[in-house]
């Protein structure tokens, strides 16, 4: 088995965050045939050859999932595109925030 573990900051509320996760794991579900299902703030994730789940923390979200042995040789794939959601979808509120000098000029 391989294991994958990506650990990521993020600035969003409670209820953006679980969004942000929501619209990743449509994404991930589309993209690799999975089923999501929501734990409390635990998004526990399944397919044939894959177990895991993404963990929603106050400033961060964790993503941490076994390949089994013919998904192993897609792991590079597999983090390419996790990290490749995680960039997108939580960095959307930093890029939606405006800076503290953007505000001062009001």
């Amino acid at each position: 088995m391989s294991h994958i573990r990506i650990r990521r900051t993020h600035a969003l509320t409670p209820k953006h965050a679980r969004a942000a996760a929501e619209k990743m794991s449509a994404r991930l579900a589309e993209a690799f045939d999975m089923q999501f299902e929501w734990e409390g703030e635990v998004l526990r994730f399944q397919r044939s050859g894959v177990d895991g789940q993404l963990i929603l923390g106050h400033k961060d979200v964790v993503i941490d999932a076994q390949l089994g042995f013919l998904l192993a040789m897609m792991k590079s794939k597999i983090e390419r595109s996790i990290h490749e959601n995680l960039d997108e979808i939580f960095g959307e509120a930093k890029k939606a925030k405006p800076g503290k000098a953007a505000r001062k000029k009001k």
